[in-house]
């Protein structure tokens, strides 16, 4: 590992192809890359020392601090270094370092660091890093507890937090709230968002299914290294999402799934996100964990009510109760929780106009081309009285013309 930190650009970029950077900034990167994975998700006192000293003064330090733990049972030279940069002796224990120190030993390993990046080069992968173009400044609001990187899959670029919403809930979802998470995802795709979900079984995956066949885009966070799909259930879906969208990980190739980095991948979710929609959450659901993330961060929350009689809607309606979630029936309901109504495609339609426009122009998507006889039934119009109302919105340029059908027109 050392002789990585001190290696010429060029060494360095045999073994970490992901990088794709020189001199300085490669070393920094892989620094970076190997952070993700010496620590866990969130770990607060690996984010103060990258932070006070900077990822590869940092990771050296730590790797001198772990040799001597293990030949002297001193572990005092990473706090040392801390105090030494001003860090308040009180901030920062002996004893947390070395539990820290203690956690982090079994995985500073520097064969398990290059074979991770090695994977990470076979299978293509990004490593975005602070500093990087691609890197969300909003995971700054994070603190300490901020990701030391992020390990890119897929053919997508990370969207800007103003065009993402978040939409999460529980594995044992009911058909009702696998329609209700279908639906949001769908026209909010429609209207030019994101969707971010985990990937997991239930409502996660029917958010990630309706954005792939609405041909919006649709990003994964994942709890273990995105070179393995999980769950295997979901295999041909998270590979779709890879051909289509991006799955995101804090932790590097070969990362196994846990309770914790679950935990940890709820709090990614919420702060890429713009607004949090919990569709069905049980009392004790996951997906309570990201809203109540994106509540810590300042971030909206919505819930979905559902039958009061459902176990799967309990912690929605624990949320709207408490009023820590407003109620979500429709996308315009998550359209008014987006911060300064920032909706991608421009301003919603004037609610003077005329229902039946309303409806089918709502009923048509900006991406995706649909026939007269689908923008009907969207719409609660019959075939006939449909056609006439897309002539007139076409006539007024609301709507054009494919050749596989009607889309809505993008404001300017």
């Amino acid at each position: 590992m050392n002789e990585l930190l001190t290696a010429s650009s060029s060494d360095l970029a045999a073994v970490v192809g992901p990088l794709r950077r020189d001199g300085a900034r490669a070393v920094e990167a892989f620094a970076l890359g190997a952070w993700s994975a010496v620590v866990e998700p969130g770990d607060a006192v690996g984010g103060l020392a990258r932070r006070v000293l900077g990822a590869a003064v940092a990771l050296r330090v730590v790797l001198e601090s772990v040799d001597r733990r293990v030949s002297e049972g001193d572990p005092s030279l990473l706090g040392q270094a801390l105090r030494q940069a001003g860090v308040d002796p009180e901030e920062i224990s002996d004893r947390r370092i070395a539990r820290a120190l203690s956690r982090w030993e079994p995985r500073t390993d520097d064969v398990r660091i290059r074979s991770s990046f090695r994977a990470a080069t076979a299978i293509g992968l990004r490593l975005v890093v602070p500093g990087d173009d691609e890197w969300p400044v909003v995971l700054d609001d994070l603190g300490d507890h901020a990701p030391a990187a992020l390990w890119l899959r897929g053919s997508a670029d990370l969207p800007t937090v103003a065009s993402t919403i978040a939409v999460v809930g529980c594995r044992a979802s009911t058909a009702y709230g696998e329609q209700v998470a279908a639906d949001l995802s769908s026209a909010l795709c429609d209207r030019g968002f994101t969707i971010v979900s985990g990937g997991a079984y239930g409502i996660d995956g029917m958010a990630h299914r309706a954005a792939l066949v609405s041909e919006g885009p649709t990003v994964a966070v994942m709890a273990g290294g995105v070179d393995r799909f999980y769950p295997s259930g979901h295999d041909t879906l998270l590979r779709s999402v890879v051909e289509k969208g991006l799955l995101v990980s804090e932790s590097p190739c070969g990362s196994t799934p846990s309770k914790w980095r679950f935990l940890q991948r709820n709090r990614l979710i919420a702060t890429l996100s713009a607004v949090s929609v919990v569709v069905e959450a049980g009392r004790r659901s996951g997906a309570l964990n990201t809203a109540a993330h994106a509540q810590a961060i300042g971030r909206p929350v919505g819930a979905v009510p559902g039958p009061i009689t459902s176990p799967s809607s309990v912690g929605c309606h624990a949320l709207i109760r408490s009023g820590l979630g407003a109620c979500i029936t429709s996308v315009d309901d998550v359209l008014e929780l987006v911060p300064g109504r920032a909706v991608p495609t421009g301003a919603a339609p004037d609610p003077r106009e005329h229902p039946e426009r309303l409806r089918v122009r709502d009923a048509l998507s900006t991406r995706v081309d649909r026939g007269t006889d689908e923008v009907a039934v969207a719409s609660g119009l019959s075939t006939d009285r449909a056609r006439e109302v897309l002539a007139e919105l076409e006539l007024d340029g609301l709507v054009e013309r494919e050749a596989g059908g009607w889309r809505r027109r993008r404001p300017g």
